[in-house]
C-alpha cells in the first residue's frame, strides 16, 4: 500500500514540475496580471497564479499591486507545499517592506512554513512520533512566531501564533525528555541528569516538566547521589503528586510511560492539526472566526497549565 502512495507522490511531483513551466503573456498589463492571478488563486490553480505573480513582481517592481502580489505569492507557495519558497519570499518581503501594514503576515507565514516542514506529505501515510525527531524546524518556527508576537502583539495572526507556540514548546520539551530517556537506557546517567535539569529550567510549566524531574531522580539514584535524588523526588511529589512513578508512594522507574502523550498534548495537537491552513493575506481575505477558535482552544486548557503559559 505504501508503494502505491509513493507512486502517487512521484506523479504529483512530476505534474507540479510541469505546471511550473507556465508561460505568461508578455503583453499583459499590471492590472491584467494581478486580476488573472486572483482568478487563478480563487480557482486553486496555484502554479498558474505563482507564474503571474512572479511576472508582476519582476515587470512592475514599483507598481500599484506589487506589494500585495508578493504577499499573495507567499500564500500560493504555501498552498503547493513549497516551504523553502515560502520562507525565502517572506524573508524578502520583510527585508524590502519592513513598515508595510501587512508585514505581520509575512512573519506569520514564515513561521507556519517551518511549522509544517516536519509535517511532510510522506508523514501523512507513514505514522511518525514528532517528539522523537530532530526538532530543528520546530525551534525555527517557535522563534519566528515569537518574533511576530513580540513585534506585532495586536496582529490578527498573533492569537494563532501563540497557540502554535504552546504546542511547539511542549513538543520541544517532549523531545528533550526522549533524549533523557535515551541516556538512561544507555546508562549515561550524567548526561540524563543534565537533560532532566535542562527541561526543568527551560520548559517549566510544560507537561514534560514532571518527566524531567523523574529523569533526574532516576539518574541520581543510579549514580548513588542520594541527596540529589531525594531533593528531586521531593520537588516531583510536591508539584506533581499524581505522577505515575510515585503513585505507590515510592519512586518506580517510568521509562516506558514517559513516551505516552498526556491529555494537554493530545488536545493541542488535534486543534493545531485541524487548523493547518494559513490565514490568507490582507484584510479582504482574513479569517473571521480566528478569535473564536483561539478562545475555544484556551477554554480547553487546564487552569494550572494556562497560568504557566502566560
Amino acid at each position: 500500500m505504501r508503494v502505491k502512495h509513493l507512486l502517487v507522490i512521484s506523479l504529483l511531483i512530476l505534474i507540479s514540475a510541469c505546471s511550473n513551466s507556465t508561460k505568461v503573456d508578455e503583453n499583459l498589463s499590471e492590472v491584467e496580471l494581478y486580476q488573472q492571478a486572483q482568478k487563478d488563486l480563487n480557482g486553486k490553480n496555484y502554479s498558474a497564479a505563482i507564474a503571474k505573480l512572479k511576472a508582476l513582481d519582476s515587470r512592475y517592481p514599483f507598481g500599484r499591486y506589487t506589494e500585495q502580489a508578493q504577499l499573495e505569492l507567499i500564500y500560493a507557495y504555501y498552498k503547493i507545499s513549497d516551504t523553502e519558497a515560502v520562507r525565502d519570499t517572506a524573508n524578502r518581503f520583510i527585508r524590502l517592506n519592513p513598515d508595510q501594514p501587512n508585514v505581520d503576515y509575512a512573519y506569520y507565514m514564515r513561521g507556519l512554513a517551518a511549522f509544517d516542514q516536519d509535517q511532510s506529505f510522506l508523514a501523512r501515510f507513514i505514522p511518525l512520533d514528532m517528539t522523537t525527531r530532530d526538532p530543528g524546524a520546530a525551534r525555527v518556527s517557535y522563534n519566528d512566531f515569537a518574533q511576530l508576537t513580540r513585534f506585532y502583539p495586536n496582529s490578527a495572526y498573533a492569537p494563532d501564533a501563540k497557540i502554535r507556540m504552546v504546542y511547539l514548546r511542549n513538543l520541544l520539551a517532549a523531545y528533550e525528555a526522549h533524549v533523557g530517556v535515551y541516556y538512561l537506557e544507555r546508562q549515561a546517567y550524567i548526561a540524563a541528569a543534565r537533560r532532566g535539569t535542562y527541561i526543568v529550567e527551560h520548559f517549566d510549566g510544560t507537561p514534560s516538566t514532571a518527566n524531567g524531574l523523574a529523569i533526574m531522580v532516576e539518574a541520581y539514584q543510579r549514580m548513588g547521589m542520594t541527596d540529589l535524588a531525594n531533593s528531586s523526588l521531593e520537588v516531583l511529589k510536591l508539584n506533581y503528586p499524581k505522577y505515575p512513578a510515585i503513585a505507590s508512594g515510592t519512586y518506580k522507574p517510568m521509562v516506558k510511560e514517559l513516551a505516552d502523550r498526556d491529555w494537554f498534548s493530545r488536545t493541542i495537537v488535534r486543534w493545531v492539526g485541524s487548523n493547518n491552513d494559513p490565514l490568507p493575506p490582507g484584510q479582504t481575505r482574513a479569517n473571521e472566526d480566528l478569535e473564536k477558535r483561539y478562545q475555544d482552544a484556551l477554554e480547553e486548557i487546564p487552569k494550572e497549565i494556562k497560568a504557566s503559559t502566560k
